[in-house]
């Protein structure tokens, strides 16, 4: 009797002991997330400027959002960049990782190399951009001439200055789905494959049916990654163009940020902020469904 009753203060000390480390986790998310959101639902119902007596507005700030022509162009340029880069990056990342999944000489050094730009931060590919895509004698349109073609102005035409940008970014960020699905690659059963080529199936056969089905959750959770963080671009369109020309390449984060930090208007950014979140949230809703109706399917 006497043993159990000293066993309890260990255990209510053990019991404490849990606080202490889950402690900082609690403050962090209370500190850096949900009061900065909380505070930024505060803000957009009202007309929130420095300087001036702020005034509560109910929903106009929302309201803005369904008229506002360069807000929607913002969201159009933002659709646009996510849709082209993140389709690209997962072909040809998942492209590159099939291929140097095999054996051939020389792959740990193509595999070093590939994952370089991951290692650069998206201001200095921005204004290494400016550089690449200079109209007059960069290296590009020097490279284009050598062929026998034309320059092409880059940062000065609406449509080429969002290619740039879509191409800088699918530089950075293929070496992401690449690394990431070299990594499952890898972690796939040999002995499958094996069973496979023992019956006689061909490689597209292997791909089709093992390959693709055993890659799929890890390709979905790429996927779901890439997307969230396209959505927040804000680095290489502002180092390489600043949203030019015109408001061709102003991206959807570059507006809110020139809404609250240039003209101050910081409860529309705000509401424009909680546009965003609602977007990015449903996608991923509709994401992780997928991925959890894979994994049921899996264990069923």
């Amino acid at each position: 009797m006497a043993a159990t009753d000293s066993t309890k203060p260990q255990a209510r000390r053990t019991d404490r002991t849990k606080f202490w480390f889950l402690g900082p986790a609690v403050v962090w998310i209370l500190v850096f997330t949900i009061f900065p959101l909380l505070y930024a639902l505060y803000t957009s119902f009202f007309s929130f400027r420095f300087g001036k007596i702020n005034q509560f507005v109910g929903l106009a700030n929302f309201g803005r959002l369904f008229t506002d022509s360069n807000l929607h162009n913002g969201l159009r340029v933002t659709l646009t960049f996510v849709i082209v880069t993140v389709t690209i990056q997962m072909l040809l990342g998942f492209g590159l990782a099939l291929l140097l999944n095999r054996e051939m000489r020389g792959k740990n050094i193509l595999r070093a190399i590939m994952i370089l730009p991951l290692f650069a931060t998206p201001v200095a590919m921005g204004y290494l951009g400016i550089t690449l895509f200079y109209e007059i004698n960069g290296p590009i349109n020097e490279l284009i001439r050598a062929f026998g073609g034309s320059d092409i102005p880059w940062l000065s035409n609406p449509f080429w200055a969002q290619v740039a940008i879509i191409l800088i970014d699918i530089w950075q960020w293929t070496p992401f789905v690449f690394l990431v699905s070299l990594a499952a690659l890898q972690g796939l059963p040999a002995d499958l494959f094996e069973a496979a080529e023992v019956d006689g199936a061909s490689g597209w056969q292997s791909f089709r049916r093992i390959t693709l089905p055993l890659m799929a959750p890890v390709l979905w959770l790429i996927l779901l990654l890439r997307l969230v963080e396209a959505f927040k671009v804000f680095d290489i369109p502002t180092s390489l163009t600043l949203g030019g020309p015109g408001r061709a390449t102003e991206v959807y984060s570059l507006f809110t940020y020139r809404t609250a930090l240039r003209f101050f208007d910081h409860g529309y950014a705000a509401a424009q902020g909680f546009l965003l979140l609602i977007i990015v949230s449903l996608i991923v809703g509709l994401l992780f469904g997928r991925i959890r109706s894979i994994y049921q399917e899996e264990r069923n």
